[in-house]
């Protein structure tokens, strides 16, 4: 087990939620996971994921069959609830985003009369019917 490995009473919660595949021999979940785990951690290259955790070919195309079948998303609603259950949560620590998306500074405090509002809207409207009919010439 290398720095960043989960530890076993982590595997102990991950694994059941974790599907196994349908035919062929059970592969390491636990080192793929791992492996998974430290691509998002190391932000590299799939390519460059450390040959102890097998074929980096490998590594993705499980990655992707996880992550088609909502396995990630799964998991983290499982920890959160498993979490929840013992009180270990403290929403107050969470950030989903921290980017900013800025507005034109035009945008900014624009005050538009309500006649004038409603005007504007059948306008865009129009022009929404026009394109969908092919009739604008954008």
């Amino acid at each position: 087990m290398t720095r960043g490995d989960v530890t076993d009473t982590e595997w102990e919660l991950i694994e059941p939620h974790l599907p196994l595949g349908v035919s062929g021999p059970i592969p390491d979940l636990r080192n793929q996971f791992n492996a998974v785990m430290w691509r998002f951690r190391t932000g590299s290259p799939w390519r460059d994921v450390p040959v102890e955790y097998g074929s980096w070919s490998t590594v993705y195309d499980r990655f992707r069959a996880w992550a088609g079948q909502g396995v990630f998303e799964d998991l983290m609603n499982a920890m959160i609830g498993e979490a929840a259950a013992r009180g270990d949560v403290d929403l107050g620590l969470v950030s989903v985003d921290s980017t900013v998306a800025r507005a034109h500074h035009h945008a900014a405090g624009m005050v538009v009369a309500p006649g004038r509002l409603e005007e504007l809207e059948r306008a865009v409207t129009e022009e929404k019917g026009l394109r969908e009919r092919g009739k604008t010439h954008r």
